[in-house]
């Protein structure tokens, strides 16, 4: 069993910045391969940055060069650095680890002026 949670989500300007974690309890993230979706009202969930076992990541085309995916295996959490955010990136956010049947709650990023 893992038990996700999502934080650091919120209210941003066009171009701002948030950093979102997700802390892992019940077993390492470090040994499975880690994504961040988004979820935005009507459209599907959509896989945003992956970071493999090997620390390599991966990037959906319109967050790359944005967005940057991590995790901190001490603290057992992933991360998702946010920059020059849009209104588009207006979802929520999770983090899932793939292949497993777990999802944390999510956090609301909202991009707007």
């Amino acid at each position: 069993q893992v038990q996700l949670v999502e934080s650091g989500g919120g209210f941003v300007q066009p171009g701002g910045s948030l950093r979102l974690s997700c802390a892992a309890s019940g077993s390492s993230n470090s040994v499975y391969i880690m994504g961040w979706y988004r979820q935005a009202p009507g459209k599907q969930r959509e896989l945003v940055a992956t970071i493999f076992k090997d620390g390599t990541t991966d990037y959906v085309d319109s967050v790359k060069g944005r967005f940057t995916i991590s995790r901190d295996g001490a603290k057992n959490t992933l991360y998702l650095q946010m920059n020059r955010l849009k209104p588009e990136d207006t979802a929520v956010y999770l983090c899932h680890p793939l292949g497993l049947p777990y999802w944390g709650q999510g956090t609301q990023v909202t991009v707007s002026s």
